[in-house]
């Protein structure tokens, strides 16, 4: 065999797991976006489906619910990855300090929260957000009224709705996502951190810089590979959020509260089940996904270009 081919044929086992699960099905989907598949087409013996060309794509373009849903994905996924990496990084800085032991600890705590399931996660935060018997309300209760009636405009939150307005429902949502999400971004700075030396940071303390000062001239400039993984990830995570959605809200029958990846879900499943229609909202998520994560990624190659 020749030298040359020794790589490829290595990686060939990887990209033939990749293909399988990954490119095929998105095949699948994008196959099926241009074509009107029902119950008819996934049964026993069935019909060939019915090709549609942009038919699909150009109805949710047309549909209100594209609008709502779009800005809701978007509006959610800029606050929850600009909360969950600062909570992160802060986390990460924090535990850098700590000592080891102690370090661990915090580790194996927040590392708790980031391997829950998402449905446990969903339930928990919906339990306490319950306008009847949830601990938010309870606790928002024993502040003094004065105080709450000069910060939120109210004094009793007894019966609260969190989750039936489309506004307070992303608020719990952002929330249910950052909590479960920074462990993530918190260890990843953690591992960076220690990669640089420690020599670096003496001198920062013996020339007077501030521990903001410090981070902005040390620690971001070197953990900038770090923060650029980790930013897009976050987009790809927090862009397709849809298991705590649909069990914050109940289902689908809030439509004001719907992001693309819930309202994919609800075309392709709900009676009638339209799957053509659901793909290729699915599409649509992934190429406005690519499209921002391909963008940053090319910022990230040219700013690397030019040092």
């Amino acid at each position: 065999m020749p030298a040359w081919l020794i790589p490829y044929t290595m990686l060939l086992p990887g990209l033939l797991v990749i293909a399988v699960l990954l490119l095929y099905p998105l095949y699948q989907m994008v196959d099926m976006s241009f074509h009107k598949v029902g119950l008819r087409q996934i049964r026993p013996n069935p019909q060939p489906a019915e090709f549609l060309g942009l038919d699909n794509y150009t109805q949710a373009l047309q549909s209100d619910l594209f609008w709502i849903s779009l800005r809701n994905t978007v509006t959610f996924a800029v606050i929850t990855v600009a909360l969950t990496l600062v909570t992160g990084t802060l986390v990460g800085l924090l535990m850098h300090k700590l000592g080891k032991k102690m370090s661990t600890f915090v580790i194996v705590g927040i590392m708790a929260a980031w391997a829950t399931p998402p449905t446990a996660t969903a339930i928990i935060w919906k339990w306490m957000f319950d306008p009847d018997a949830g601990v938010v309300n309870w606790l928002l209760n024993l502040l003094p009224d004065g105080l709450s009636t000069l910060v939120f405009g109210r004094a009793d939150w007894s019966g609260q709705p969190w989750l039936n307005d489309s506004s307070t429902i992303y608020l719990v949502l952002i929330v249910a996502v950052v909590w479960a999400s920074f462990p993530f971004i918190a260890v990843s700075v953690l591992a960076g951190l220690k990669s640089i030396p420690s020599e670096l940071y003496e001198a920062a303390t013996v020339d007077g810089s501030s521990p903001v000062m410090t981070f902005r001239k040390i620690t971001f400039p070197l953990l900038k590979p770090v923060f650029s993984v980790l930013l897009v990830l976050s987009i790809i995570w927090d862009f397709k959020v849809f298991t705590q959605l649909y069990v914050l809200a109940g289902g689908t029958t809030n439509r004001d509260a719907f992001n693309l990846s819930l309202w994919a879900y609800t075309e392709a499943f709900s009676a009638p089940p339209k799957m053509g229609f659901g793909a290729a909202i699915a599409v649509i998520l992934t190429v406005i996904m690519l499209l921002i994560t391909a963008v940053y990624v090319r910022q990230i190659v040219r700013t690397e270009d030019v040092r």
